[in-house]
């Protein structure tokens, strides 16, 4: 294959996966009524990472500052769409729910903010999507980020997702 033909496969499968997360975002804001309020946006997707954003104004508290049910909020929903995205991008049709968390504020956020998810460095997806098949359901531990200033987290979540094959038919 020519550098260009490799190229051209690489920028075509990177539009797909776009395409991909950007109907993801659409359901959730389509299903989660919460989503919508909060104004969410796809910020950005790597496979390995999921980066999404809410405007401050819909998000906002009593004292100007993001609301911390909205930052807990935001760090799950990316969260569950990392795995989610995993899953459709294999063809499993799978329900996801998040099965346990936990949330660390560590700063106010006086602005427009995103949540950046990924895998926790001890999780894999070749295992979690190795159990799924052997089990029909599987977990997988992910780390959200909430980023703040001067390089240090505003808030962080580090939860568990459970994924459980939907019943055929």
């Amino acid at each position: 294959m020519s550098a260009s033909s490799a190229q051209s496969s690489t920028s075509h499968a990177d539009a797909d996966a776009l395409a991909l997360a950007e109907t993801l975002v659409q359901f959730i804001r389509d299903e989660i009524p919460l989503a919508l309020a909060m104004d969410l946006q796809l910020q950005a997707w790597s496979h390995e990472r999921l980066s999404l954003r809410v405007p401050l104004a819909p998000n906002v508290n009593d004292k100007g500052c993001a609301f911390g049910g909205s930052l807990v909020s935001l760090m799950t929903l990316a969260g569950w769409a990392l795995v989610e995205l995993a899953l459709r991008q294999r063809g499993e049709d799978c329900d996801v729910f998040v099965g346990e968390s936990t949330v660390r504020y560590l700063a106010p956020v006086w602005d427009d903010f995103r949540a950046e998810a990924q895998l926790a460095p001890e999780a894999s997806w070749e295992v979690f999507f190795s159990t799924l098949v052997v089990r029909g359901r599987a977990r997988v531990e992910v780390t959200c980020e909430v980023p703040g200033r001067e390089g240090k987290p505003a808030a962080s979540l580090s939860a568990r997702f459970v994924a459980k094959r939907r019943a055929a038919g």
